[in-house]
C-alpha cells in the first residue's frame, strides 16, 4: 500500500483526495494529515483514517485536537505551525505527499517533501511561481516524480506521455473565463464579492476562486506551466473555453493536437497523480458527448483582465523575481478584496502597482525567494492598508 499524506486535508483538494482513498483501500493508507482550523473535520478525518502524524494551525489547536482524540489508539503526533507541517511532508511513512495548501503557504514543506525524497502530487501553483528554477532543479537531483494536479497541468502532462518536450510547438492553456468573461467594463467595476465566489464551473477555495475570477490563475499557470515543463511563455496560448471539457491541449512539431477531456471533477487529475503510471477509477461520471452539445473556445481579452498579459510579462523573467512580486501582492489583494476593504477592480491595481514599483533583484535561494515574499507583503500592506478607491 501507497503511503500519503495530505498538506491541506480540510480543504477541496485535500477533502477529494480523501475521496480517492476511500475508493481504493487496497491501495493507499494516509500517512499524514496537515488541516488548518477547521478542527471539527480533522477530528473526522483523523478518528477514519488514523494517520501518524497530524499538523494545525496554532497551538491551542493542537491542544485542543490532542485533547479530542486521546481516546485513539494508536494516538497520532499532532503538531502545529511551519514545523507540524514540515513533519507531515516528511513523515517516513508517507511515499507521496499531496500539496493542497493556498498561495505561498506550500512552498516550504513542498521543499522538506522532496528534500525527504517523496514523490509530491502538486496542487499548489505558487511553488513553481515564486521558484520555479530552483524547485525544478531540487526535483532533479532528488530524482523524485512531481506529479501535476491542477486540471490543466495533469492534461498538458498526460499528452506529453511518450511525446519528448523537443518537438512541442504550442502548449495551449484553456480557461473557462470565469464568471465575469462576458462582463462589460463597467459592471466589471460594480462585482460583488458574492459575484465573485460563484465560479461557474469549478469548486475551490476562496483564493482560487478569485484569482479565477480576475484570470490571475490562468496568469499563474502560464508561469507555473513554462517551468512545469521547461517550454518559453511564448509557446503557451491561452484560450477561452467557457464548457471547461478539454482541460488543456499540446500541439506538436508535424501539426498534432492532442488534447484531454473529462467532467470538471478534481478527483480525475487527483487519482492519475495518486497511481501514477496507472489509471484507477475516480468516482466521476462518464462524459455524454450528446449531451455536451457544442464546445467553444476564443481569446481572453486582455484589457479586461490585466493580470492575465502581466503574467506573460513575469514569465519571461528567468529569475523569478518578477513573479514573486505578482504572486505577494496579489495574496494582499484578495485578502483586502474579501475584507470587503477594497473593490474586484483594486485587485489588478494593487498587483501592477507592485509589480512597477519593487525592484526585482536576484533570488536564487529558498531564503532568498521568502525574503522577497514577505518584503513585498508588508510593503503592499502598509501601502494599501487605509487606500480609497474611486
Amino acid at each position: 500500500m501507497k503511503g500519503v499524506s495530505i498538506l491541506g486535508s480540510t480543504g477541496s483538494i485535500g477533502a477529494q483526495t480523501l475521496e480517492i482513498v476511500r475508493l481504493h483501500p487496497d491501495r493507499f493508507r494516509i500517512a499524514g494529515l496537515a488541516g488548518g482550523a477547521n478542527l471539527d473535520l480533522l477530528e473526522g478525518q483523523i478518528r477514519e483514517f488514523r494517520p501518524e502524524v497530524v499538523s494545525c494551525s496554532t497551538p491551542q489547536g493542537a491542544h485542543e485536537l490532542k485533547r479530542r482524540v486521546s481516546d485513539c489508539s494508536p494516538r497520532p503526533l499532532i503538531c502545529y505551525s511551519r514545523e507540524g507541517l514540515d513533519a507531515v511532508a516528511t513523515t517516513d511513512q508517507a511515499e507521496i505527499v499531496v500539496v493542497g495548501l493556498p498561495g505561498s503557504s506550500g512552498l516550504r514543506p513542498s521543499f522538506a517533501a522532496v528534500h525527504a525524497g517523496k514523490d509530491l502530487a502538486l496542487a499548489t501553483k505558487e511553488v513553481l511561481v515564486m521558484a520555479g528554477k530552483l524547485f525544478m532543479e531540487t526535483v532533479s537531483n532528488k530524482a523524485v516524480h512531481l506529479l501535476p494536479v491542477d486540471s490543466e497541468q495533469s492534461a498538458i502532462f498526460q499528452c506529453l506521455q511518450g511525446n519528448p518536450n523537443a518537438h512541442v510547438r504550442r502548449i495551449i492553456l484553456t480557461a473557462s473565463g470565469g464568471p465575469f468573461r462576458d462582463l462589460s467594463d463597467e459592471s466589471m467595476a460594480l462585482v460583488t464579492k458574492k459575484q465573485a465566489l460563484n465560479h461557474p464551473r469549478w469548486k475551490m477555495g476562496p483564493k482560487v476562486t478569485i484569482d479565477s475570477a480576475s484570470l490571475m490563475n490562468k496568469g499563474l499557470e502560464v508561469i507555473e506551466t513554462r517551468w512545469l515543463f521547461n517550454v518559453p511563455s511564448s509557446f503557451i496560448e491561452v484560450v477561452i473555453h467557457p464548457q471547461s471539457i478539454i482541460h488543456s491541449m499540446v500541439e506538436f512539431e508535424d501539426g498534432s493536437i492532442l488534447a484531454q477531456l473529462g467532467a470538471t471533477d478534481m478527483r480525475v487529475p487527483i487519482s492519475y497523480a495518486l497511481a501514477y503510471p496507472e489509471r484507477i477509477g475516480s468516482g466521476t461520471p462518464r462524459l455524454n458527448f450528446p449531451e455536451l452539445g457544442s464546445l467553444t473556445f476564443r481569446s481572453p481579452d486582455m484589457h479586461r483582465f490585466p493580470l492575465l498579459q502581466a503574467a506573460y510579462q513575469a514569465a519571461a523573467d528567468d529569475s523569478n523575481a518578477s513573479a514573486i512580486i505578482m504572486n505577494a501582492s496579489d495574496e494582499v489583494a484578495v485578502d483586502l478584496f474579501l475584507a470587503d476593504r477594497v473593490p474586484f477592480c483594486g485587485i489588478p491595481r494593487i498587483v501592477l502597482d507592485a509589480m512597477e514599483s519593487v525592484s526585482a533583484r536576484s533570488v536564487e535561494t529558498l531564503e532568498e525567494i521568502v525574503a522577497l515574499h514577505e518584503e513585498v507583503v508588508e510593503r503592499t500592506r502598509r501601502k494599501w492598508a487605509h487606500a480609497r478607491f474611486s
